[in-house]
């Protein structure tokens, strides 16, 4: 008799909603314009106890490419979540949390605060540095992000 598996935690299907391949287009607080557009794709991994992001995020010219891997821990109920790119040499510690149409991701520094539209095919929100923290083109913008796929 083969031992049961481990299934994920339940509330791991709140991230359900972000599953999809998504295009961004922003802007940072200073410019009238977009000057921020990517793509992302976020995907479950086998087993589903971890969600997976990819992409490519230019601000201002510069390409950003990252890959974070999102799990859930259930003594925080939040998703701790570890993003790896082109700009260090250690992976960044991030955090999620989803809630109803309410989506937060941050770091130590800046905060993420989103809503989900009513079909949740759209994804409209900001990031902003912590109170005393410093802003930057990073930490400091809007952008919608839009389902395709």
């Amino acid at each position: 008799m083969a031992a049961e598996l481990p299934r994920p935690n339940p509330a791991l299907k709140r991230l359900e909603r972000l599953v999809g391949t998504w295009v961004l287009e922003g802007r940072t607080l200073d410019s009238p314009n977009n000057n921020i557009r990517g793509r992302v794709i976020i995907d479950w991994l086998p087993g589903r106890f971890f969600l997976r992001q990819q992409g490519e995020l230019w601000v201002m010219g510069f390409k950003f490419y990252g890959l974070e891997i999102v799990g859930y821990d259930p003594a925080t109920k939040i998703f701790p979540s570890y993003v790896y790119s082109n700009v260090g040499e250690t992976p960044g510690r991030y955090y999620w949390d989803v809630q109803g149409d309410m989506v937060a991701h941050w770091t130590d520094g800046a905060k993420y605060t989103g809503r989900f539209d009513r079909d949740g095919n759209v994804l409209s929100g900001g990031w902003r540095p912590d109170a005393g923290a410093q802003s930057t083109p990073q930490n400091t913008y809007d952008a919608n992000m839009t389902r395709i796929k």
